[in-house]
Order: C-alpha cells, then structure tokens, then sequence
C-alpha cells in the first residue's frame, strides 16, 4: 500500500476508535456533561458559607439545589450562577456587595474584554492543559468566558467536548471568521456552547491552516487593490471585538509555531502566558521564540498594528518540585523577569494526565477518582496559578481585588 493510503486508512481506523471511546465514556448522546458540586464546594465558587446556602434552601429562596442519592444537595454550575444573579439582586445594583457574586466587566467603567493568548512555539509546554483550565476556571468563578482554538491539532476543542473530524464540517473554525474570499461569515456562527455553564468555544480543526496558506498569496496581491483589505494581523482583533460584548475573558490557544495566526492573536490580545517547561532546551528554545516574536511584532507596529498588553507573564509548567535542575532553572527565570513570571507554577501531576486519558479536565473529575493527596496537590497548583491570572484580569479592569 502506498503510503498516503495508509496514513488516510490509519487515521480514519483512529478516528472511528475515538468516536466509539466517546460514545463509551459520555452515553447515551456520547456528549460530555459538566459534574455536580457539593453545597460545600457551591458555597466556595459563590463566595459564601454552606450554612448559608443551607439556609436559602431550606427557605425556598434563590433556585432550589437537586438531591443525590444520599440525600445531600448538589448544585450543577448553572444552578450556581441564578444563585451569584440571585445574591446580587438583594444589593444595589453596581454596589461591590452585588459585584462579589456577578463578577461580570462594566464597560461604562473602562472594564475591557480581557484577551488572553496563551502561546509558545515548543510543543509540550502545557499551552493546551493551560488554556482549558484556565477557561474553565473562569466560567466557573463566574465569568463569561470564550475559549478559541487557534491549534489545527485542535486539542483544545477535544477537551471541550467535540472530535474535529466528526463534529465539524466546513467553516466552523475561526478560519471561517477571518478569511479572504466571499465565504468569510460573522464570528457569531463559528461560537459553540458547551457542556460548562458561561463557558463557549469556537473549535478548531485542519481548515486553521488554510489561513496560513492563503495569506502569502493575498499579500502578494493586495498591492495591486485600489482598496486594500484588512490587513492579516488585524483579522483575529476584528473578528473578536464584533462578540466582545458578550464576554469578559477570551482565552486564545495558540499553536505551537510562529505563524500568522501566532500573530493575529498576538495583535488581538490584551495580555500574553507564556508556557515554559523548566528544561534547558525549552528556555533555549523560548529564548528564539522571543527574538523571532520581537522582529515581527516590531515589523507588525510599523504597518500600525497596537501592541499594548495589560500583562505579560510566564508560567513554569510541568513543574517537578522535587527535580533538582527545574528548580535551578525556575530559579533562573525569576532572576532574569521578576515579577513576570508567575509565583505560582503548575506542577506535573497524574491526576491530571489520568484526567485526560478520558478527556477531560481535573474540573470535571471527582475527587474520589484519586488519592485524596494527589488530587488535593494538583487542585492546589491549578487553584493558585488561575487564582493569580484573575487577580491580574482584576487589576488590569481596576478592581482593587477579586470580586470588587
């Protein structure tokens, strides 16, 4: 068999096999669902005690909690959310008390819709585990969040419930948003709901590399225009501003490599992540990375692109506490950017490696699926590098601290 039939015949056995694995794991629909929360771990996304909750309950106040078998209330994040609008609704409206519970941005207050690209060239780096924690994160904290897959390995999008090659068919990626030719649509139709309340995604698939085929051939025609188009790097920054009204965060995952769509999000977003796996190949690798995004960002500013961040940071990802080596190098980096890399790192876990193997995030598993210490360390790196990007968010809308 000559070898593009067999790679198109493997990759179509792949595909059918991860089609029956979903069907599997997420019956009946073979689609994924966001778990239920105790009262107790409701009362602490709300910001209140499960007494309190309890209360509510038991007055009939605020919408009313289901019951599992045990008889313990348990809310799903929707049920969540009508309790964040609910709490506020007894406050005046605007009032910090009322903002502690819908966390939503004021735009009449200078509160930008924050876009986050979460980048870096090398594969490896938790670009992908970063960006759908951090999504989720925030959709569960309250936000009205927006993930976009940039990744035509469409990682991203797999872990938010959908498999490229049988869920999508044709312009359903932003490539259909940011195209040349007469088949661009609004960015409106490419955004999907998913299974996490306040969380919506627009996916990604093979057809994101279409944009960076067609786009050396449209700058070399675009000279000969007599109105030339919107230039390639705005497209993203356009396509995003015409739905920036419905959320407050856009998180962006990049695909590992310094392409034009790289750079699109790069000239989209109001803030930067940079993964770093404490290796030195990777900081070598990072440091090429920054030299090349540099250049072309200058070259991207000089055709009257705006490159003004709220924030740049690095995140230590993959980080092993215990190896001796990536704490020197993690040492190394805060040396040389300080503050710019987050206090917090990510640490390697197996709780969410095993996560995965079914796609899902550790949001989305119970913490009975693990050793209490092994779940409890990882949900304790997650909550703390989150925690701090929201705290950044905060600050870059002017809040004094979360929720005010």
């Amino acid at each position: 068999m000559v070898a593009d039939e067999q790679i198109a015949r493997d990759a179509e056995v792949l595909s059918a096999q991860l089609g029956e694995m979903r069907m599997r794991l997420f019956p009946p629909s073979s689609r994924k669902i966001m778990r239920s929360f105790t009262s107790g771990e409701a009362a602490k996304l709300i910001g209140v005690s499960d007494g309190y909750l309890r209360q509510l309950s038991l007055s009939e106040e605020g919408p009313s909690p289901a019951t599992d078998e045990r008889g313990r209330r348990v809310y799903t994040l929707s049920d969540i959310n009508a309790l964040r609008v609910f709490l506020a609704s007894q406050h005046e409206p605007g009032s910090p008390k009322a903002r502690a519970y819908v966390r939503h941005r004021n735009p009449e207050l200078g509160e930008h819709c924050q876009v986050i690209a979460v980048t870096n060239f090398k594969g490896g780096s938790g670009k992908t585990t970063t960006s759908t924690h951090l999504a989720q994160y925030l959709a569960m904290q309250g936000y009205r969040t927006l993930a976009v897959d940039l990744d035509p390995q469409a990682s991203l999008s797999s872990l938010l419930g959908y498999q490229p090659e049988l869920d999508l068919t044709g312009n359903d990626t932003i490539y259909g948003a940011i195209r040349y030719d007469a088949q661009r649509v609004p960015m409106k139709t490419v955004i999907r709901q998913t299974y996490v309340d306040g969380l919506d995604l627009v996916p990604g698939n093979l057809e994101l590399q279409e944009f960076e085929h067609t786009t050396p051939q449209h700058l070399a025609m675009r000279h000969g225009e007599e109105e030339p188009s919107e230039l390639f790097f705005a497209r993203v920054q356009s396509a995003l501003m015409s739905v920036e009204a419905d959320y407050d965060v856009v998180v962006l995952d990049c695909p590992p490599q310094l392409g034009y769509l790289t750079l699109g999000a790069l000239c989209a977003a109001t803030s930067v992540l940079v993964t770093v796996h404490p290796q030195m190949l990777d900081v070598a690798s990072m440091s090429q990375f920054l030299f090349m995004t540099s250049d072309l960002l200058s070259v991207v500013r000089e055709a009257g692109g705006t490159l003004n961040f709220d924030f740049l940071r690095y995140l230590i990802t993959r980080y092993e506490p215990q190896d001796g080596p990536q704490t020197q190098i993690s040492g190394f980096l805060r040396a040389q950017f300080g503050e710019r890399v987050l206090t917090a790192p990510m640490v390697k876990s197996t709780a969410i490696s095993d996560a995965g193997l079914t796609k899902q995030t550790l949001y989305e598993v119970g913490r009975e699926n693990f050793t209490r210490a092994t779940y409890d360390r990882a949900m304790e790196s997650l909550t703390a590098v989150n925690s701090e990007i929201e705290a950044l968010i905060s600050a870059a809308w002017g809040r004094a601290q979360k929720g005010g």
